[in-house]
């Protein structure tokens, strides 16, 4: 999953100011994650503009298609709870972008598969909630992610808590040109659909932008405050 940095030294979310458009280089977040890929549009950051005070509500992309089950918008909405920075440890802070989005893979017989998904940033954390309508158990998936990968449980759902390595990318607005250089952390836990593991998982996944180690427990805090909110959210 991933972080960002820009030229200047500053996060994403606190580009220089003073600097021309040509000249300021402005970070955008790739989650490079076992289970998903998402890219974060650089409009997201460019939106939030210096001096904005109020948290950002939920924008769908227009990119964004009908789902036969939960949205990208509905998992934003969930995701951007204003306890938000309460249970990430930093009350003090605010949703500075929050969008909801489906990325649509293609298998290798052309079927298609959508998988709603929502992003949030903070000055210190940055989320990402996904859910997968496949009949992959979790169980099956902890094998997948390596020795590493440790089985938990989550409001009586088998989940899995794993790390991965993010990768940060910055962009020069005036050269055009990208550079990427090493990320930090994040954590991700992966939680089943139903208690008896048939198949499916949500994925929440948590990572900072100084690239510091995030905290398991406020991943876990955010976890159990924010599934039960998810439409279609099973309780046995």
């Amino acid at each position: 999953m991933v972080d960002g940095f820009a030229d200047s030294g500053r996060a994403a979310s606190e580009p220089e100011k003073g600097m021309s458009a040509g000249a300021q280089a402005i970070a955008a977040v790739v989650v490079v994650g076992g289970l998903a890929l998402a890219l974060w549009a650089l409009g997201g950051t460019l939106r939030q503009g210096p001096g904005k005070s109020e948290p950002a509500k939920c924008e769908a992309s227009h990119h964004t298609k009908p789902s036969k089950g939960v949205t990208g918008a509905q998992l934003c909405t969930a995701l951007n709870r204003p306890d938000l920075p309460a249970l990430l440890g930093t009350p003090d802070e605010y949703a500075q972008t929050a969008d909801g989005n489906e990325s649509t893979i293609t298998s290798a017989d052309g079927s298609k598969t959508s998988t709603p998904e929502a992003d949030v940033d903070l000055k210190t954390y940055s989320l990402k909630l996904s859910v997968s309508d496949d009949d992959i158990p979790v169980a099956d998936m902890a094998a997948f992610l390596g020795a590493t990968a440790q089985r938990r449980t989550v409001l009586g759902h088998p989940a899995v808590l794993y790390s991965d390595r993010t990768i940060a990318l910055s962009f020069n607005l005036g050269g055009g040109k990208a550079r990427t250089g090493p990320g930090g952390i994040a954590r991700s836990l992966l939680v089943a659909r139903d208690a008896k593991d048939g198949g499916g998982f949500y994925e929440v996944s948590l990572w900072r932008q100084d690239f510091a180690t995030p905290d398991d427990t406020a991943l876990f805090r955010v976890a159990e405050q924010v599934l039960p909110t998810v439409p279609g959210w099973r309780t046995g």
